[in-house]
């Protein structure tokens, strides 16, 4: 044990020494193309005359765990001149048989990067020689004068999890917004290691099952796993929402969910582990949700009810009571806000009335994706002018009909602003601009084919003139030949 325990003690002091070193120069070494189920992969990083200060994690390769790492230096005396190498190896364990790819990597050593082309590994059966390169051993086996261990026995740890298809209706009108969420649950009492395995593939395959064809999808977009901590029926669990959408049905029927697959990382446990060994094993298990099925129901009878939008929703107005000069333009904004499918909302319906002029409107819409709803605000600007002084009620003029599926009854948002209207009689005006307008507005077809036609009948009359002083010409050059 002394001489143990000096060993270690002459190393590691060697390993300080060579922190004197300046000049700095990186090797990244990675193991070989072929190895067996039983040995290891390793990338080895070599630092020349500069101690290893600091350094990035080391990559991920697919389907193999990640083991321990093992440092060591060395140093040299020659003519008088010291130099010194320390490296860090990282050791990875194969889960299963097959050709692998370690993608080109960049490594940050000591604050530099350095990279690396990655490598194509091709795992095969186990080695039956104990002999052979990078067996799964305790990295620090030779340093300590112990032996080359067997491969640890690994062992299944019972979890508590499960992957669920959320929906926050079980019934919804058509045209209504139904939200449904793709999660994966742990418990606070599960014991089992979990990681996510190709959540991004996954999701995309399972999106091509559950998307309606017969439905508008608002998606939430999640970026980042998050967990959250929630309580179901009085147990407290650990949930990773992996998708979130409200969707808006188009017509009557059903919204079919299917049984989904999960799959995750789930690793087992050395039955008897080491502190440098490879104590935990990938492997993969996957979860199932239970389907789910949406009834959609048909709107009651109504003359619009293939036109109208469904939801909560209320009426913002830029203005309420206002004043303006006879034939002064002002701008009215017709805002309907609320929860439901904000992008199928139409512009209000206009009742004509005399003297109001307006135009098509400019539209803005803001959609707010979140706390499992879809909200937000269609807004619809018209410039109006009024031509005749008095009092003008907007509600006369627009209105806008949707069906509320909460009191499951149609409704209709009409305009509060009231407009007094003072000044002269703009109507004749109107009119004139009007009429003048559409002489001026084909004035330039107009004068084209009055010009033309006027170039034609001088173009005929210089002709004829042509014509008549030729066969006078002709006529006296004959007589002078007589």
């Amino acid at each position: 044990m002394i001489k143990t325990l000096a060993r270690f003690i002459f190393v590691y002091g060697l390993f300080l020494i060579s922190g004197l070193a300046v000049a700095q120069d990186v090797q990244i070494e990675l193991g070989p193309a072929e190895i067996g189920l039983n040995e290891t992969f390793t990338i080895k990083v070599t630092l020349s005359n500069e101690k290893i200060k600091s350094y990035d994690q080391f990559p991920e390769i697919p389907s193999f765990q990640k083991q321990g790492i093992s440092q060591s230096s060395s140093m040299n005396l020659i003519n008088g001149q010291m130099s010194s190498s320390n490296s860090i190896i990282q050791y990875y364990k194969p889960s299963r048989k097959g050709d692998f790819t370690l993608p080109s990597f960049e490594l940050s050593i000591n604050g530099q990067a350095y990279s690396s082309a990655g490598k194509k590994i091709t795992v095969v059966d186990a080695s039956s020689s104990n002999s052979g390169r990078n067996q799964a051993l305790d990295p620090f086996a030779d340093f300590f004068g112990r032996s080359a261990v067997e491969d640890p026995e690994y062992v299944e740890v019972e979890d508590d999890a499960f992957f669920s298809v959320t929906v926050d209706k079980e019934e919804v009108f058509q045209g209504e917004g139904v939200n449904i969420s793709l999660a994966f649950y742990m418990s606070e009492a599960n014991q089992a290691a979990f990681s996510f395995h190709e959540a991004g593939r996954q999701l995309d395959d399972i999106l091509k099952k559950i998307k309606p064809t017969n439905a508008w999808e608002e998606n939430f977009n999640i970026s980042n796993i998050d967990r959250e901590q929630v309580t179901i029926n009085g147990k407290r669990w650990t949930k990773f929402k992996v998708y979130e959408a409200t969707f808006f049905p188009f017509s009557e029927g059903e919204l079919v969910i299917p049984r989904i697959p999960w799959e995750m990382i789930k690793y087992k446990i050395a039955k008897n582990p080491t502190f440098f060994g490879a104590n935990r094993q990938e492997d993969f298990k996957t979860f199932y949700s239970n389907p789910k099925t949406i009834k959609v129901k048909p709107l009651p009878p109504h003359p619009l009810k293939n036109e109208v939008s469904v939801g909560q929703f209320q009426l913002r107005e830029n203005i309420k009571n206002i004043e303006v000069e006879t034939g002064q333009g002002f701008d009215y904004n017709f805002g309907i806000s609320g929860v439901g499918n904000i992008n199928a909302i139409s512009a209000p319906k206009r009742i004509p009335m005399a003297n109001l002029n307006t135009y098509d409107p400019n539209v803005r819409q803001q959609i707010n994706r979140g706390y499992g709803r879809v909200s937000g605000i269609k807004e619809f600007n018209y410039y109006i002018t009024i031509n005749e002084a008095g009092e003008v009620d907007l509600a006369k003029n627009f209105e806008w009909v949707y069906f509320d599926p909460d009191r499951a009854v149609y409704d209709t948002l009409r305009p509060q602003a009231k407009i007094t209207v003072v000044g002269e009689s703009k109507a004749n005006q109107a009119i004139s601009s009007q009429r003048l307008g559409g002489l001026y507005d084909r004035i330039s077809t107009e004068d084209n084919r009055f010009l033309n036609e006027k170039y034609k009948y001088y173009f005929t009359i210089a002709i004829n003139v042509l014509l008549l002083i030729s066969v006078a010409l002709l006529a006296v050059l004959i007589i002078r030949k007589r």
